[in-house]
């Protein structure tokens, strides 16, 4: 009796169904997920904090509204493009994780593919877009954007937008990374050896989060 008991505790952490009717990878990115879900809150609750806190704020609508090429009066037409970049790349992750139930090697491959593609997209217009804020005078410490009233703005405003922005950056950097690497072992054929694509679900759980995150971004920095 003892001994079958143990035999199930280390059948569950070596990869076989928890209490919770998840694989022990799944129960771990959900734990990860949740520690990044209260960084995120801790620096969006800061900004805000320090928003109200002070009698006036940069107007989003002034500052982002340049766009590549068609120059600037273009109030958040390009954010509101990489939103939409990100947004597509969760509906490719959703038919690659499809693909996987269904042992469609060629399919999940493809879908993969074009997340890459669109992560790598909203990168770089993450990066158009802090060039042109530091071109302008904009960086952490300085800040040439005027308060709405037209009062001098301090330094908070761009503080916190290439904070949260940069971090949030970096998590989108991370899971293009991740997901080249499950692309290279989908193409291997190491999850059909493995009988399983589940690789697939973890790291989808992973750029939901991201994007979702982005939702956040965008409606408390940029919208309001």
């Amino acid at each position: 009796m003892a001994t079958a008991a143990i035999a199930t505790e280390q059948k569950w952490w070596s990869g076989g169904k928890s209490p919770y009717n998840l694989s022990y990878g799944k129960l771990m990115m959900w734990f990860f997920l949740m520690s990044d879900a209260f960084t995120f809150g801790a620096l969006l609750i800061s900004l805000w904090t320090t928003r109200f806190s002070l009698p006036s704020w940069p107007d989003p609508n002034q500052v982002f509204s340049s766009f590549p090429i068609l120059g600037n009066g273009l109030p958040l037409v390009f954010v509101s493009l990489m939103t939409f970049i990100l947004i597509m790349s969760s509906v490719t992750m959703v038919m690659a994780v499809n693909a996987g139930h269904h042992m469609d090697k060629n399919a999940a491959a493809k879908w993969m593919f074009l997340t890459i593609i669109g992560g790598l997209c909203f990168l770089g217009c993450q990066a158009w877009e802090w060039t042109h804020l530091f071109h302008e005078g904009a960086w952490w410490g300085r800040n040439p954007f005027p308060n709405r009233d037209g009062t001098v703005a301090g330094t908070g405003f761009t503080n916190y937008f290439f904070t949260v922005t940069g971090f949030h950056g970096f998590h989108v950097f991370s899971g293009v990374v991740i997901n080249c690497v499950i692309l290279a072992n989908i193409l291997k054929g190491t999850y059909d050896k493995r009988g399983h694509y589940e690789m697939i679900e973890k790291v989808g759980l992973y750029w939901h989060f991201v994007d979702l995150v982005w939702v956040f971004v965008f409606t408390c920095y940029y919208l309001l």
